[in-house]
């Protein structure tokens, strides 16, 4: 003879099971599609290309700015200490060029 269960009994037999099913089934999802999962990864390698290309402008402006500490350095290079002096007076146009007679 068959004995058949109450659906109360049932459902609560089967809410452990669903509930896990759930819970791996949303981490799957935040693997598979979260802002760090596998799908995100094309925009990782887009960001990387975009970022290296700042960072070489950064690096090329902190090379300038460098080269420009140097010329400050313990003995001023008398060249640049005059330009700097007449463009920060506004001596010098945009337009105009210094160049040393020495």
């Amino acid at each position: 003879m068959q004995r058949f269960r109450s659906t109360s009994s049932l459902i609560r037999s089967a809410a452990a099971p669903a509930l896990a099913l759930l819970v791996i089934a949303n981490f799957a999802g935040y693997a598979l599609f979260g802002a760090n999962g596998m799908f995100a990864w094309g925009d990782y390698k887009r960001s990387l290309v975009t970022r290296s290309a700042e960072l070489q402008v950064i690096q090329s402006h902190r090379d300038r700015l460098a080269r420009r500490v140097r010329l400050l350095g313990p003995k001023v290079d008398p060249d640049y200490a005059d330009e700097l002096i007449r463009r920060e007076t506004g001596q010098v146009r945009p337009d105009e060029y210094i160049i040393p007679t020495r």
